[in-house]
């Protein structure tokens, strides 16, 4: 055998070796790199949304008989079991009046019952009047279908006579056209400054 068959028989052996050699050497890189792609959620929100149904960003909005404009919204809602309760964070309701002035209900959390039409801020609830009047209290318990509301609890505030807290507050309309009323009661005390009213 000639130097150049040699060569050949040679190479016919070597030459798909080396190439089993390197496929193999792709498939142990491959091993190393990292496939599985980055998901932009945390793996407790995963679990959070897996949990249960939550809707995103839930709003709802109407008018009540006299014309008043309500509108609520909130960061998420979640169904609470099976009593049609649905459950909310970072509640905002506005009120809009006919006569153009607007009532803001801010709150950090809260509950609305369709079945009843009604909605219950809790946490934090902050009420904001048109003007300049700023409510704070911890529940504020609400009809859908109408401008009513009441705290069952103290309320503090602050408005352009004074400061100001009482042992309850209430907004309601005295009938289908008259205007939307603040009423405090249960021992209110104002500490009256005479400079808010000068500006």
């Amino acid at each position: 055998m000639d130097r150049y068959s040699r060569t050949v028989a040679y190479l016919k052996v070597v030459l798909p070796l080396a190439s089993l050699g390197l496929l193999s050497t792709l498939f142990l890189i491959s091993r190393g790199v990292e496939n599985e792609p980055a998901i932009p959620f945390a793996q407790v929100d995963i679990e959070n949304r897996l949990r249960g149904q939550q809707v995103t960003a839930p709003f709802f909005t109407g008018t009540t008989d006299s014309g008043h404009e309500i509108t609520i919204a909130a960061a998420k809602a979640l169904p609470d079991g099976d009593q049609g309760t649905a459950s909310a964070t970072d509640l905002e309701a506005e009120i809009k009046t006919t006569e153009g002035n607007s009532i803001l209900l801010l709150s950090d959390s809260g509950s609305i019952r369709p079945d009843k039409g009604t909605a219950t801020l809790t946490g934090n609830v902050r009420i904001l009047t048109a003007n300049g009047t700023r409510v704070e209290t911890d529940t504020l318990e609400a009809l859908l279908s109408g401008i009513e509301a009441r705290s069952p609890g103290a309320i503090t505030a602050t408005g352009p006579f004074g400061d100001f807290s009482a042992g309850a507050m209430r907004i309601f309309t005295q009938s289908k056209n008259s205007p939307v009323h603040i009423e405090f009661t249960d021992g209110v005390k104002l500490v009256y400054d005479p400079a808010k009213v000068e500006r």
